[in-house]
């Protein structure tokens, strides 16, 4: 272990072909904790020359690469598995540095990484082909996967170790070279970071490029670049849209995870102890900042006021702070902006007659001027139209909205554009199980909460939340194309 993966490190340099360089334009772009509100370091303000210079690294790389055994390529997977773990303890301080990370959140992102790594490690072994016979005489058809090419990686700032590992790891596995573009708010724990994880692997020159820089600047030429074959995008659907757009008119492949509006379905005959404790998890877990948690808790008229009462009396026991602090539950949001927008949407929402139980405002921290922390915040009388729960707040906000019936609860969790995740209690499994089923998403979680990923098992949308499945088998499928190639064992007979 000799790299130094502190906040504080130099972290001024792009990583292509194998090189740290800097930007062609010499600028930098400043990185900030979002707890303490200082600048921790400094990363390259890449420019559309840097974003050129490591697509040519890739595609100059990648055939050389797909070449390599599958033994081979697993094992460098298992490498940068091995050095992740190696470094967990810097990393999850570079997570909370840099991401405004609980000590849950970044102990969670590692283990989710690592499932990730783990699981990708196996898919070399796994890019099987098939066999079919003929109508011709003495022909034979074989199918074999092979890589794409180049994919592009575009992470996002709220969980971007796992979410950048999730597409750079099965992407190298399967014989494909890369280019990472990290969140602007997270360009080290996003990108730099996995530069420096697999130098320290047997990795050849050029599979794995890293630019930072700001995507007002470079990101269309990132999502758009002529070299790129896979598009692979975590963010917002605003954006998610432009991104596929720019892939399209390459004819990338696009694998887009975007937004969601996650609902939270508590039935009269759940366990509410269950389900609070699942609801309050799945709404502040990294301060709500999450693309599956729970954006609506909807919940049945005849335990909605005990339901509320709880949720709030657990909204307000939470520790908030900063996310230095071991014992903070529900720390900083990324910036500013964010921080503004989920508060509008928590001001409108009071606006159109629902009551505030209690947060809506800013945590303050000593020492800090405009803290980031917001309060965990719990709104009770809110309809389905209202802001916070037609639009996906991402924040510690907990909108509680009533129904009646089963019919009714299943029409408000469906009356959205969006598609991701969601939960039910309904007490039974199989009652959970039926009212699940009629859900319109991704996935679903029974007498569980929203937030669940497990790299084995298919993650993607419907809807505005996406295209394109990730994990496991189904990434292969985003990362690798089909190739028929017929044999014609004899001298075959045409017609003139």
């Amino acid at each position: 272990m000799t790299a130094d993966l502190s906040p504080s490190a130099d972290w001024n340099a792009l990583y292509v072909d194998g090189e740290w360089r800097e930007s062609e334009s010499g600028e930098t772009i400043d990185v900030e904790d979002p707890s303490t509100r200082e600048v921790i370091t400094q990363v390259p303000a890449g420019t559309e020359a840097d974003v050129n210079a490591a697509y040519e690294a890739a595609a100059d790389a990648r055939q050389a690469w797909a070449a390599h055994p599958p033994a081979a390529r697993e094992q460098v997977v298992q490498q940068v598995l091995r050095t992740l773990q190696d470094y967990r303890e810097d990393v999850i301080d570079l997570l909370v540095a840099e991401a405004g990370g609980t000590r849950v959140m970044a102990e969670t992102s590692v283990q989710l990484a690592s499932d990730q790594a783990s699981e990708a490690a196996t898919l070399p072994r796994r890019m099987k082909g098939e066999h079919a016979e003929s109508n011709i005489p003495d022909k034979e058809h074989l199918v074999r996967r092979t890589p794409a090419g180049v994919v592009t990686v575009i992470s996002p700032w709220n969980f971007p170790l796992n979410l950048s590992m999730r597409a750079v790891a099965p992407a190298i596995a399967a014989g494909n070279s890369v280019v990472l573009k990290p969140a602007t708010n997270t360009p080290i724990t996003g990108g730099l970071l996995f530069a420096k994880l697999f130098e320290e692997t047997d990795l050849p020159p050029g599979v794995l490029n890293v630019v930072t820089g700001r995507g007002s600047e470079i990101g269309d030429r990132v999502a758009g670049h002529p070299e790129s074959d896979v598009v692979a995008f975590t963010g917002s659907t605003e954006v998610g849209r432009r991104v596929g757009a720019a892939a399209g008119k390459n004819l990338a492949e696009a694998a887009l995870e975007l937004g969601g509006n996650n609902a939270h379905v508590v039935t009269d005959g759940a366990d509410l102890d269950a389900a609070i404790d699942a609801g309050v998890f799945g709404s502040f877990v990294h301060q709500g900042q999450v693309c599956i948690s729970i954006n609506r808790h909807i919940v049945h008229e005849a335990v909605y006021d005990e339901y509320v009462e709880r949720l709030t009396e657990r909204a307000e026991d939470l520790p908030r702070g900063s996310a230095h602090d071991p014992s903070t539950v529900v720390g900083p949001i990324i910036d500013e902006r964010q921080r503004g927008k989920m508060l509008s949407y928590v001001e409108d929402t009071v606006d159109a007659g629902a009551t505030l139980e209690t947060g809506g405002g800013i945590h303050e921290l000593d020492g800090v001027e405009d803290s980031l922390v917001v309060e965990p915040t719990i709104l009770s009388g809110v309809t389905n139209e209202m802001p916070t729960a037609c639009n996906e707040h991402f924040g510690p906000i907990a909108p509680v909205i009533p129904f009646s019936d089963v019919d009714e609860a299943i029409e408000m969790a469906n009356d959205t554009e969006y598609g991701l995740s969601g939960s039910v209690h309904a007490g039974d499994v199989g009652a959970g199980a039926r009212i699940a089923r009629r859900m319109e998403t991704g996935h679903v979680h029974v007498n569980d909460q929203p937030v669940n990923d497990e790299a084995h098992v298919p993650f993607g949308g419907i809807g505005a939340s996406g295209v394109g499945t990730y994990n496991g088998e189904a990434f292969l499928r985003e990362i690798t194309e089909k190739q028929w190639l017929s044999l014609q064992h004899e001298p075959r007979d045409f017609p003139f």
